[in-house]
């Protein structure tokens, strides 16, 4: 009998193989997104969607949690008690050089592929009297939870207007879903929103109540732009909501889905292959990903270095010219 005939070795065979396929089998990943009303959730939930789709090929389960945003979900995932994560790009650059205000995450987040625009934008009560972003100051304004980009970016922001918090009548730390109400309802005159456009809570407002978009531009978009060179030239289209006439300059970054350096290879591959080979799926899952290319999100400069299994797809399929 030949000794591959053998049942002992066939089923030591067997089993080899069995562990082989079962590599990833069973592997659950953990996606930490943002509050339930804002866009990191869907995202996150469009995802894990396509990863979850594919679950019979290579065995990982993906979940969403929701988490206050872009630092919590960067220490999340520099402990690993996140297994993935969605950040602004500025805060994942500060983050990995260790910079102030980023917490504390070190030099091994990797990137897996960049997002949408994330558009700084500020919204005010028609009736408050504020036409532009020096006049926010000394009045009730929402300045975000902390833990979330929102925040983060305020206080850069304030920093560079030698602001501090006890300047305003009021600093509120509001979830993202509180704010529409409490500015419709006169609690606040100000909201601030780091996020994709278009939103729905930005368009519960414009529709709810007399509101209008106050601009950052002149000297303190410039000054922040080119002390911080991961903040780019944005603005918020004419048209895209009710009221704006005209395009509302501001400024941004692009939100990042970002992983740690100890993720497998097999796991980083597997959940980017579940992307981009449904990209069309993908791109109908929320509004804010229509405008979303291939090439686009795997082209650089990148903010971190890309994972190794990111990498190993991207090659293989001719995407960022690897």
């Amino acid at each position: 009998m030949s000794v591959f005939k053998h049942p002992v070795v066939v089923l030591l065979f067997v089993v080899l193989l069995g562990l082989a396929k079962g590599a990833l089998a069973n592997r659950f990943v953990t996606l930490g997104t943002g509050d339930v009303t804002g866009v990191y959730y869907p995202v996150g939930g469009a995802i894990c969607r396509l990863v979850n789709d594919r679950r019979t090929e290579h065995g990982i389960r993906c979940s969403v949690e929701s988490t206050p945003g872009s630092i919590y979900n960067l220490e999340g995932v520099d402990s690993q008690d996140l297994d993935l994560g969605i950040a602004q790009s500025d805060w994942i650059y500060a983050a990995s050089q260790r910079l102030d205000g980023a917490g504390h995450p070190g030099s091994d987040l990797r990137m897996l592929f960049s997002l949408y625009p994330e558009v700084f934008t500020v919204v005010v009560r028609a009736a408050s009297g504020i036409h532009s972003f020096e006049q926010v100051l000394g009045r009730r304004v929402s300045v975000g939870r902390p833990g979330s980009g929102q925040r983060a970016t305020l206080d850069v922001l304030m920093r560079r207007q030698g602001w501090r918090l006890e300047q305003f009548a009021l600093a509120l730390e509001m979830d993202p879903a509180q704010q529409p109400e409490a500015l419709c309802g006169d609690q606040i005159d100000v909201m601030l929103y780091m996020l994709g456009h278009p939103n729905g809570a930005i368009k519960d407002v414009t529709r709810t109540c007399a509101s209008r978009f106050i601009p950052i531009d002149g000297d303190i978009a410039d000054g922040l732009i080119r002390d911080n060179p991961i903040y780019q030239p944005m603005t918020i289209p004419a048209g895209l909501y009710p009221g704006i006439t005209a395009d509302v300059p501001t400024f941004g970054v692009r939100a990042v889905f970002f992983t740690h350096a100890s993720l497998s290879d097999d796991v980083a591959y597997e959940v980017v292959k579940s992307v981009f080979e449904n990209f069309d799926s993908f791109r109908q899952l929320h509004p804010a990903f229509r405008a979303l290319e291939p090439s686009q999100m795997v082209r650089g400069p990148f903010v971190v270095p890309l994972h190794p299994g990111a990498l190993r797809y991207y090659r293989e399929k001719g995407l960022g010219g690897f």
